[in-house]
């Protein structure tokens, strides 16, 4: 979800060692706590995926680091997207945007081979390189020799990475509020995000409506789906043993310049992980190429509060990256 996409773990990973995993430790119940914890995580997943409104295939694709769940929506012979889900979030998020987006492409919504979800990882990620790794050999495993990328949150982290090393693999990139990228994280979220820990979902929910306060507060369906991701994140951290994913960064002034695929920002005007104008500032000084628009109404929760508005800046980019999107 993205409204948890950085919450906890990111806040791990700023303040935390690395968790060290070893392969022959692995129970026939991982990545779950207990045979209990994995059948009652899946019996809420498979609940929440019957809400699912589109037509949807799902996919379960061996590569080198374990198996990585594939939700695909959206006509088969249309062009590929692949979204990424944030930190501590699955395929699910994206159902307030799947329905419009699937209209016009071929869907890849992934369950993170790391994190909550249907995936399982045989082998822990430690680098980016890692990260760059399984993406290969995901796509090539989908029959994806060209594709369209998007990210959220760490998942937009993830996708930036990515276009460093195989721009030539990717068509358009869209970040929507990455975490770190342009900017650090401020020690306001990490505060809060590290009261996560206690194992209480009174912590979850408030983290959770703090990040997304726009759609909490417009209430009925925006509220709605925002509780049922604090009961997402809440019942994958209670339930999922403890593993932390790769140390996100930040993107230097020539990474960022280097990136030469059309690629689009988008971050909502009250983003809590840092300054939404301060990051479009520094992406505008430093790589101009790269299209940034700060979506009013919006923080975090941006695909939620702002769907609608959302859907249409992705689909006009990805159909057309000649015209100057307003800033």
């Amino acid at each position: 979800m993205q409204v948890s996409a950085s919450l906890v773990t990111i806040a791990v990973v700023s303040a935390s060692r690395a968790i060290a995993t070893s392969m022959n430790s692995l129970s026939n119940f991982h990545p779950f706590r207990s045979l209990q914890a994995r059948d009652a995580y899946l019996a809420h997943y498979d609940r929440r995926a019957g809400d699912w409104p589109v037509p949807s295939e799902c996919r379960l694709i061996a590569t080198a680091d374990g198996q990585t769940f594939v939700r695909i929506s959206g006509p088969a012979s249309a062009p590929p997207l692949v979204l990424l889900p944030g930190v501590n979030s699955t395929s699910l998020m994206w159902q307030p945007n799947i329905a419009e987006l699937a209209h016009s492409f071929r869907v890849y919504a992934v369950d993170n081979i790391y994190d909550f979800g249907r995936s399982i990882w045989r082998r822990p990620m430690r680098t980016e390189a890692d990260l760059v790794r399984w993406l290969d050999d995901l796509f090539a495993a989908l029959g994806l020799h060209t594709l369209n990328l998007c990210g959220i949150s760490y998942g937009g982290w993830i996708a930036s990475r990515y276009a460093l090393r195989r721009q030539e693999r990717l068509q358009k990139l869209v970040l929507l509020a990455p975490v770190f990228t342009v900017l650090p994280l401020r020690l306001e979220f990490i505060a809060r995000a590290l009261l996560c820990l206690i194992p209480l979902r009174t912590f979850t929910k408030r983290f959770v409506y703090w990040l997304s306060d726009d759609s909490v507060s417009r209430g009925g369906d925006q509220r709605q789906l925002v509780d049922l991701m604090v009961d997402d994140a809440f019942i994958g951290l209670t339930h999922f043993k403890r593993h932390q994913p790769v140390r996100p960064d930040i993107l230097s002034d020539a990474e960022l310049a280097s990136i030469a695929i059309p690629t689009l920002y988008l971050v909502g005007e009250n983003e809590k992980l840092n300054s939404a104008t301060d990051a479009v500032a520094r992406l505008n000084r430093v790589a101009p190429q790269i299209e940034t628009v700060v979506i009013g109404g919006a923080g975090h929760d941006l695909t939620i509060a702002q769907a609608d508005t959302v859907n249409r800046l992705i689909l006009a980019f990805l159909a057309q990256t000649t015209q100057h999107l307003h800033h």
